[in-house]
């Protein structure tokens, strides 16, 4: 049986899981944990879990870091991020910290099952969702002339909020984000800007009035 953990914060995403899995035979819910914490504890115990579904917006700790701690203790299991956002950004960082995968959790059991078989299989797996925004957004760039960086929806609220002084602590409140997330946000931008501080990246937003 393949041991799986699940790290999510969210009752009723645990239920659902354990729904999708009951009948597929050789999946195992070995463990889940609410935080972060506990789940890298669950894995320093456990060393033989397979797979690790890994919530993104967890209570004590940003799922980007997260992944990059248990990536540190268990360089073999197997990680899918699980999360509602869906944005380039957290899901090109999601996967450089060590991620396998990422799953939005509207997902059908169709793709769930498909997603741990070939992510256990040694592919990396986006849900279609993902892959379609990670696309757009390459295509964006890729625009004969386009000189012009691409924002997310996210990366506009932030910039907007950035535009009023509010500090990293402030927004992330004002979004329900952790302040890790939007600090990720803000160095994405700074690199899609090229440009080295925020006043730098305010005052490029607003030469080209992408704010309007």
């Amino acid at each position: 049986m393949i041991k799986l953990l699940i790290i999510d914060d969210h009752p009723l995403i645990i239920d659902g899981i354990r729904t999708m899995l009951k009948d597929t035979g050789y999946v195992e819910i070995a463990g889940a944990c609410k935080t972060a914490r506990e789940g890298l504890a669950f894995i320093v115990d456990h060393p033989e879990t397979e797979i690790i579904l890994l919530d993104i917006n967890l209570p004590d700790m940003d799922g980007l870091r997260a992944c990059e701690l248990i990536r540190q203790i268990n360089k073999q299991v197997k990680i899918i991020g699980l999360t509602y956002v869906n944005e380039a950004g957290i899901i090109t960082q999601l996967i450089r910290k060590g991620a396998n995968g990422y799953l939005l959790k509207n997902m059908e059991r169709e793709e769930f099952i498909d997603a741990i078989d070939r992510v256990l299989n040694g592919e990396l797996y986006l849900s279609k969702g993902a892959n379609e925004k990670i696309l757009q957004q390459l295509q964006a760039f890729d625009l004969p002339g386009n000189k012009v960086p691409v924002l997310t929806r996210r990366e506009v609220e932030i910039l907007q909020l950035l535009g009023k002084g509010l500090t990293s602590q402030e927004i992330a409140g004002r979004l329900f984000l952790s302040v890790y997330t939007i600090d990720t946000h803000r160095k994405n931008m700074l690199q899609k800007f090229n440009v080295h501080n925020t006043q730098a990246l305010l005052n490029a937003v607003q030469e080209l009035k992408i704010l309007g």
